[in-house]
């Protein structure tokens, strides 16, 4: 076909639909010429995980395809360069830039901008939107200066923004809401309260039924005043009030747009011109505009199909949403807001840990209409496929959001039990049987594996466990085993290698790799090779400098703008003054910020690479030792100060949380320990929120493992009652070793326990009873490690091979990284902002 007999299609706007459409129609048809203009100055980037830039995600990470891909594909791309003139009778469009193209076919994928109310001083200096990541960057430069700022909204954008100014330090945020709750559209009143009590225990303000009357300050915002005569002092403000669609070059050209805007689409997308079509956000589709990304793509499918003479339509999409908001998981799907008498509802809460869940449920009771989960949303891809489905309900409906509790079991219930064409990937429009036959014919048996085969997984990432499900659920059905493998170069579990590797005496990643393994490894199996190594010989962690991530590389944790810091061990939190003041002595010579940790001790940011021995030289001439805060290992045993001090002490916590801190310090395993000693019930250490907590009794110790703080905290469980301390590091011992030898990879403590069958019952009977008759093999093994600890900073220290891996420049050891920049905070450094 000559070029000039090709079509040409020109698509205006270069957002995620945008680069969507491209890319389905270039896998259905090369028989398009393709021309794009895009209005901002970069190739299309993911918005919905846009907040992850404030992360130290950049632009490019942020990408939705690599540098060349447009070229590759014969695909002219015209950044910074938006159409400003639709010519319809000459099929023309004409650029602000003064391109003209003729088209034969025309896609807008315009989407949407921020809707900014006419408020007065809305135009004043710290007002800002958050759309782009041009807005991102002039937020992040202006927030520099800010202590206390505002988003003015308080849907699922605002929340969003909210996070984005925790993130960049802002001291006090507030979020402005005119309606009376929170995310109004998705949630209803007790789930937006659970949510909004969840939010506010993280350090945001919430100011609801607030209608913003004027934006103060003399050019420069200073205050909101409301209408009801109240006022709020703010640095900065961020709106994020909505979306307006981007209709304006349709509606120059004539084209049929809605009253509140819009672009009229049919079933096909077109608009009311017949070769021009309309996708994304900026389409009106049955007076309905879609703010989602998976809509989008389902429009841009279905455009690609048509002009590739297909008949696929678009019928409206369930607008079912699962994300995580500040940590919180959030979720709606189906009918969140179904009442009497067209259904019936079924509530959980827990007012404890932040959890609500509420099914609506039809009047029959066979089917599910839609709900509400906040604080944990695990449920969500099974309840949303039930409802998709018309999957009729089980005997106890509330067994979905309170799980089997010994009654009659969900006959058929589960992902396999799913219709063939029930959607799980709504990103990618991938089905069940997508899935199920990728598995059987192509033999893809991974998410990764999937992701490449039909895309299912990498749009929002939220079906993700269903496809992993399918997966294994469809292997079974075929009767393959179910392997745990670390990677396709180890065709064994953690655990299995774990054993392989003592048995056979392994002492290296090579030997690991020409024994057990094949090819040359990966950024997957090198951290869990060199995490074993490490758990079974506490050998020099940095001799495995080539397989390590860069925190156990280099001793330290990396930090923002490329320096490192430095975290001495402080047993028990207890130190003297002495090495306090060689702390600040360390921390003036090298221009180190200091602050305590909640772990009790003392941590020192700043450090250049090639300064990180000579700093921890200095460290060890007064007594410390690497604290490990960069390991998978354990990092503190925090204390309160028992019966030493506090007169409702019942024991000597600090000398028990010392010697226990002495005892494990060095030790790896598959995720990060914490520890915890209280010397009464008062619980001042905090010590049930550990992997392993100790608690005076009036009788000796309670011992509580498996607990865990972070983003999904959960209280440790009781192993042992008053036992004295001898058995109490007994246990401990036995705890953690069996921990070490038989838990997956990255996985915590908490996270181990749950997935153990059998639970905490199991693992007494384990630790206590000896049930597996392994106890005095476990209680050796610890020992050996014990007797093997050494200081890595030391190792570093006094060997010249070890040392000059520090080297920022290898021909030039004394020069540091001249990149890394300092700002000044409260008579302290901090990293220049990026």
């Amino acid at each position: 076909m000559s070029q000039q007999s090709i079509p040409t299609v020109v698509v205006i706007g270069n957002g995620m639909v945008g680069y969507k459409f491209c890319e389905k129609l270039v896998g259905k048809s090369a028989n398009f010429r393709i021309i794009v203009f895009g209005e901002e100055p970069r190739r299309a980037y993911d918005r919905v995980h846009l907040s992850e830039f404030f992360n130290g995600k950049t632009a490019e990470d942020l990408a939705m395809s690599a540098e060349g891909w447009y070229q590759e594909k014969d695909i002219v791309l015209h950044l910074g360069d938006p159409v400003i003139e639709i010519d319809r009778l000459g099929k023309t469009v004409r650029s602000s830039g003064g391109k003209v193209q003729p088209y034969d076919y025309l896609v807008l994928a315009t989407g949407s901008g921020a809707f900014v109310p006419g408020i007065p001083g809305v135009e004043k200096e710290g007002v800002f939107v958050y759309r782009t990541i041009e807005d991102l960057v002039l937020i992040q430069q202006y927030a520099r200066n800010c202590r206390t700022g505002a988003v003015m909204g308080g849907g699922l954008l605002g929340l969003e923004a909210a996070k984005a100014l925790i993130d960049l330090g802002i001291e006090q945020t507030h979020v402005i809401e005119f309606a009376p709750r929170l995310m109004p559209r998705q949630v209803d009143s007790v789930g937006s309260k659970t949510l909004q009590a969840k939010l506010e225990a993280l350090g945001l303000q919430m100011h609801l039924s607030k209608s913003t009357a004027n934006i103060a300050g003399n050019g420069k915002i200073n205050a909101l005043e409301f209408a009801d005569g109240t006022s709020l002092e703010v640095d900065m403000l961020v709106i994020s009030a909505g979306i307006r669609p981007r209709d304006e070059v349709a509606k120059l050209a004539g084209l049929e747009v809605g009253t509140r805007g819009g672009i009229v689409v049919n079933e096909k997308m077109q608009t009311s011109d017949s070769s021009i079509f309309a996708i994304g956000e900026c389409a009106l589709h049955e007076g309905t505009i879609y703010g989602l990304v998976a809509p989008g793509y389902e429009m841009a499918e279905v455009v690609a199909n048509q002009l590739c003479s297909g008949d696929k339509g678009f019928y409206g999409f369930d607008m079912s949403t699962k994300l995580k908001l500040i940590g919180v998981d959030v979720a709606s799907f189906g009918d969140p807001f179904v009442a009497e008498p067209d259904g019936r509802s079924i509530v959980f809460e827990d007012a404890n840990k932040g959890i609500y869940k509420r099914i609506n449920i039809s009047n029959d009771g066979k089917y599910l209409l839609g709900g509400v989960l906040v604080g944990d949303a695990d449920a969500y891809n099974m309840l949303l496929q039930t409802v998709n489905n018309k999957l009729v309900l089980p005997p106890n409906p509330e067994d979905l959001i309170l799980g089997a509790r010994g009654g009659e079991a969900s006959s058929g219930a589960g992902v396999m039990s799913l219709p063939d064409d029930a959607l799980i990937c709504s990103c990618e429009a991938v089905t069940k049987g997508d899935i199920c036959s990728a598995v059987n014919e192509q033999n893809i048996t991974s998410v990764d594996g999937m992701k490449k085969c039909n895309k299912a997984g990498t749009g929002c990432g939220g079906c993700v466990p269903l496809v992993k499900d399918l997966i294994t659920g469809t292997m079974k059905e075929n009767g393959q085993y179910i392997k745990n493998v670390v990677c396709e170069h180890f065709d064994h579990s953690r655990q299995e290698l774990f054993d392989l590797m003592k048995i056979n005496n392994i002492r290296t990643y090579d030997d690991a790799l020409d024994t057990f393994g094949k090819g040359d490894g990966c950024e997957v199996c090198k951290p869990v090779v060199a995490s074993v190594l490490a758990s079974l010989w506490n050998d020099v962690i940095v001799k495995q400098h080539t397989i390590q991530d860069s925190n156990d590389r280099y001793l330290a944790n990396i930090q923002k703008g490329g320096t490192y810091s430095v975290v001495p061990r402080i047993p028990g939190g207890e130190i003297t003054p002495d090495k306090l003041i060689v702390i600040g002595q360390v921390a003036k010579e090298y221009g180190l910020y200091t602050k305590i940790t909640g772990g009790q001790r003392i941590d020192l940011f700043g450090a250049h690479v090639s300064d990180l021995p000579a700093i921890w030289e200095k460290l060890i001439d007064a007594g410390f030792e690497s604290g490990h805060a960069y390991g998978k290992a354990l990092r503190t045993v925090k204390s309160c100060v028992g019966s030493t001090w506090c007169r409702f002490g019942l024991h000597d916590s600090v000398s028990f949380a010392i010697e226990v801190e002495d005892r494990y310090k060095g030790i790896r395993a598959p995720h990060k320990l914490k520890g915890g000693v209280s010397g009464c019930i008062r619980e001042c250490a905090e010590a049930q929120s550990k992997d392993f907590g100790i608690i005076a009794t009036e009788k000796g110790w309670n011992l509580f493992v498996c607990g865990n703080g972070g983003s999904k905290p959960q209280h440790a469980l009781l192993l042992a009652t008053d036992v004295d301390k001898e058995t109490c590091v007994k246990y401990l011992d036995r705890f953690l070793m069996f921990y070490i030898k038989t838990a997956d990879p990255l996985t915590r403590t908490a996270t181990w326990l749950n997935k153990m069958e059998g639970g905490i019952s199991y693992l007494k009977n384990v630790i206590i009873n000896d049930s597996l008759g392994i106890n005095e093999q476990l209680e050796e093994e610890m020992q050996a490690l014990i007797n093997n600890y050494h200081c890595e900073w030391k190792e570093v220290v006094q060997n010249p091979e070890l040392r000059k891996q520090f080297n920022h420049f290898v021909n030039a050891p004394e020069e540091k990284d001249p990149y890394v920049q300092f700002d000044t905070m409260r008579e302290q450094v901090k990293a220049k902002e990026w």
